[in-house]
C-alpha cells in the first residue's frame, strides 16, 4: 500500500512549526521544548537525536497530544499534519486521527501493552474502531499483523497474554498495533531501547521493511546516531529543548557544524570517534560536563558551558537556528568548520 498526503493537500505530511511546550512547577512553569520547528515528507523518515532529557521525546507525545495535561501544555506553535493543525482539533477529531492516519511506538512495551488483554484483542480494538471491522475481521487482521511483524505461529499467539512474550515479540506487537491501521506516519519513540543488539537489529530491520512495503513515513526518536545512519534521510539534533542542528543524514556526518552535533559524533566508536589516551589507557573523547537542568540553563547558547569554541558573545546571545552551509541548519555563533 502506499499513501499520498493527502487528496488536496501539497507539501510535507507532518509540519511542526515552533512548538514550545511548558512544565508546570511549584516555582513556575518551565519550557521543555521550545521553538521546535521540522516536517516530515510522505515517505520520508525523520531522525530526532539528543541526550536524554533534551526533550525529544516530548516533542514526539506533543505532536500528537499525548502528553498528560496538566502538568504538561503545549504554549504555542503548529502541529500540521496533512494540511490540518492537530492543535486546535477537537478530541473527537483527533482521536480519528490517531491510530488510523498517524501512530505511536513507545520505548517500554511491556508498559505500554495492557496486562489484562490478548495482543490480539488490543491489536483488534484499533481495526474495529477506526475500520469498523467485525470481531471475527478484526481477529483476521490482527493475525496477519502478527505475521508481518515477523512473529512465528500468529494463529496461537493471537490469544498469547502480553507476559507470555519476549520483549522483542512485545515490541513487534505493539509496532503490529501501530500499523493495523495502515497509518501514513509512523512516530518510533526509542523502539529499541530496551532490547539486546540482535533484537535491536531486527527490530530495526523490521521498521524499515514495513516502511519501504507501505510507503508510510517514520519520525524515529532516538539518541543513538548509528541507528540514525542507517534509518533516516534527515537528523534533527535538539540539546536543552531546542533543536541546535538540522540536516540530510549524509552531510551531518560527514561535516556537522554545531560543536554539540560534533561532539557526539567524537564519541561513537563505530563511526570512527576520536580516541583520547590518559594514564596508558585509550578511551573515547567524551563531552565533558553535564546537560543543564532546564530551570537553570545559562544565559545565551545553552551549551556554551559544555563548548569548546565558546566566545564571550556566546553568553550574551542566544543563537538562533539558520543556514550555515547548503541545506544544513545550526543555532551556533561560531560552527564548526567544513573540513
Amino acid at each position: 500500500m502506499t499513501h499520498a498526503a493527502s487528496p488536496t493537500h501539497a507539501g510535507p505530511l507532518l509540519d511542526v512549526r515552533g512548538l514550545t511546550v511548558e512544565l508546570s512547577r511549584d516555582e513556575g512553569p518551565v519550557r521543555a521544548v521550545e521553538g521546535v520547528s521540522f516536517s516530515v515528507p510522505p515517505g520520508g523518515t525523520l531522525g530526532v537525536v539528543g541526550e536524554s532529557g533534551c526533550g525529544k521525546s516530548l516533542t514526539a507525545l506533543s505532536v500528537l497530544r499525548l502528553a498528560p495535561q496538566p502538568p504538561i501544555r503545549v504554549a504555542a506553535g503548529e502541529v500540521l499534519f496533512q494540511g490540518r493543525d492537530l492543535l486546535k482539533l477537537s478530541d473527537a477529531e483527533l482521536r480519528r486521527v490517531r491510530g488510523r492516519h498517524a501512530a505511536m511506538v513507545f520505548q517500554e512495551p511491556m508498559t505500554s501493552l495492557n496486562p489484562v488483554f490478548t495482543v490480539g484483542e488490543q491489536i483488534a480494538e484499533g481495526v474495529r474502531h477506526h475500520l469498523g471491522a467485525s470481531r471475527s475481521q478484526a481477529r483476521e487482521r490482527a493475525v496477519e499483523m502478527l505475521r508481518q511483524v515477523g512473529i512465528p505461529a500468529p494463529g496461537e499467539r493471537v490469544d498469547a497474554w502480553p507476559h507470555q512474550l519476549s520483549g522483542g515479540m512485545r515490541q513487534r506487537v505493539m509496532i503490529a498495533m501501530a500499523l493495523a491501521c495502515d497509518p501514513a506516519l509512523l512516530i518510533a519513540d526509542e523502539p529499541t531501547t530496551a532490547l539486546d543488539v540482535t533484537i535491536q537489529a531486527q527490530i530495526l530491520d523490521l521498521l524499515k521493511r514495513l516502511q519501504a512495503e507501505r510507503g508510510m513515513a517514520v519520525m524515529l526518536i532516538t539518541h543513538d546516531l548509528g541507528v540514525v545512519a542507517e534509518s533516516c534521510d534527515t537528523v534533527v539534533v535538539m540539546y536543552a529543548g531546542k533543536v541546535v542542528e538540522q540536516a540530510p543524514v549524509r552531510e551531518l556526518f560527514a561535516r556537522p557544524a554545531h560543536p554539540y552535533t560534533a561532539g557526539l559524533l567524537r564519541s561513537l566508536p563505530a563511526l570512527g570517534g576520536e580516541v583520547e589516551v590518559s594514564g596508558g589507557r585509550r578511551r573515547l573523547r567524551a563531552i565533558p560536563g553535564m546537560v543543564p537542568a532546564l530551570g537553570r540553563l545559562p544565559s545565551g547558547c545553552a551549551f556554551r558551558e559544555r563548548c569548546e569554541r565558546a566566545k564571550e558573545e556566546c553568553a550574551r546571545v542566544a543563537p538562533v537556528l539558520e543556514v550555515k552551509r547548503g541545506g544544513q541548519l545550526a543555532a551556533c555563533h561560531h560552527p564548526v568548520p567544513a573540513p
